[in-house]
C-alpha cells in the first residue's frame, strides 16, 4: 500500500483543530451534514444501529439522528469526545454485521487504503444496511493548487505538492462497487465560497485541520513573502468584481447497500424478453 498521507500528522492536526474549532470554518461539514440528511430522509426504511466515521463537528450526526430515521448512533472519531476513539483515520472498530447505516462524511479522502477502509464498513453493515458518504472530490481547491504551484515555481523554481490530490467520481464511484456494494450510486455537488483574501481560506483550512498532510510534502519553509504573493496572484485571477476570492468545494455523494437477497438485480445477459429497437419505439433498419 502506499503512503500518500501522513497519518500522525492527520490525527495530530484534527486534535489540535478540535481543541479550538470556529464553527465558521465547518461550513463544508454542514453542507454535506444537510445533504446526507436529505438523503437519509428519503430511504424509506428505520435504522436501529448507525454509526458515524470522523464527522468532526458532530453535525452531520445530529442531522441524521434529527431525520427521525435513527434509533441509535454512535460517533468514531480520533478527537473530541466521540463514543469510540481510534488513533488513526485507517481505523474501523466496527463488528462485523453489527449496523444498518453508516455515515462517513468528508474523512475517507484522507486515507491511506480507501479500498479497505469502504470494504471494512461494508463488513459492519448488516445485510440491506445503507452507508451514506460525502468525500471530496477533483476540482476541489483548484485555485489554491494552481496559485501555490505557480508562486513556488515563481520564487523558488520549483514546486512541490501542496493541495492532496482529490479523486474523480468515476473512479470513486468505481472504488465503492469494488468493496462489494450492492445499487451503488455516486453523484457531484459543487460549492463556491466566497472569502475576501487568501488568508481567510487558509484560516478556515487550518481550523478544520486540513491543511498539508502529505507524506512527501516539502520541509523547506516559506516565507512571508510567498503567501503574499499568492494572495496577490490569486485575487488577480480569481476575484470577482467586488474584490472577494472564489473558492471551489466539489463533494461526491456516495451511497451503496450491503447485500441482500431482496435486492433488485440486473438481468443476466440474453435474458431479455423485448428487444431495444420495441422499448424505443424505432423502426429496425431496413
Amino acid at each position: 500500500m502506499d503512503i500518500l498521507f501522513d497519518p500522525d500528522l492527520m490525527v495530530a492536526r484534527r486534535r489540535r483543530a478540535a481543541k479550538s474549532f470556529d464553527p465558521k470554518a465547518g461550513f463544508l461539514m454542514d453542507l454535506a451534514a444537510e445533504e446526507l440528511a436529505f438523503r437519509l430522509h428519503a430511504v424509506e426504511r428505520h435504522f436501529d444501529h448507525a454509526a458515524e466515521m470522523f464527522g468532526g463537528t458532530g453535525s452531520v450526526a445530529a442531522a441524521a439522528m434529527a431525520t427521525g430515521k435513527i434509533g441509535a448512533l454512535k460517533c468514531v472519531d480520533v478527537a473530541g469526545e466521540p463514543d469510540i476513539q481510534v488513533g488513526s483515520f485507517e481505523d474501523v472498530p466496527l463488528e462485523p454485521s453489527s449496523l444498518n447505516l453508516v455515515l462517513a462524511p468528508l474523512s475517507l479522502h484522507v486515507v491511506n487504503d480507501l479500498p479497505g477502509s469502504l470494504i471494512r464498513m461494508r463488513r459492519a453493515l448488516k445485510p440491506d444496511g445503507l452507508f451514506l458518504a460525502a468525500i471530496p472530490g477533483s476540482g476541489t481547491l483548484g485555485e489554491l493548487n494552481e496559485v501555490l504551484l505557480e508562486t513556488e515555481t515563481r520564487l523558488y523554481g520549483g514546486a512541490s505538492p501542496r493541495v492532496i490530490p482529490f479523486g474523480d467520481v468515476r473512479s470513486i464511484g468505481a472504488l465503492l462497487q469494488r468493496a462489494g456494494f450492492a445499487l451503488p450510486v455516486a453523484d457531484v455537488e459543487t460549492y463556491t465560497v466566497r472569502y475576501e483574501s487568501l488568508f481567510g481560506l487558509m484560516k478556515d483550512l487550518r481550523a478544520f485541520g486540513m491543511t498539508n498532510m502529505l507524506a512527501d510534502r516539502s520541509r523547506r519553509p516559506v516565507s512571508r513573502q510567498f503567501f503574499v504573493e499568492a494572495a496577490r496572484l490569486y485575487a488577480e485571477r480569481h476575484a470577482d468584481p467586488d474584490g472577494r476570492i472564489r473558492a471551489s468545494f466539489s463533494v461526491i455523494y456516495l451511497s451503496g447497500w450491503a447485500p441482500h437477497e431482496s435486492q433488485a438485480k440486473p438481468l443476466k445477459p440474453g435474458s431479455a424478453t423485448v428487444r431495444l429497437a420495441d422499448a424505443l419505439k424505432t423502426k429496425k433498419p431496413g
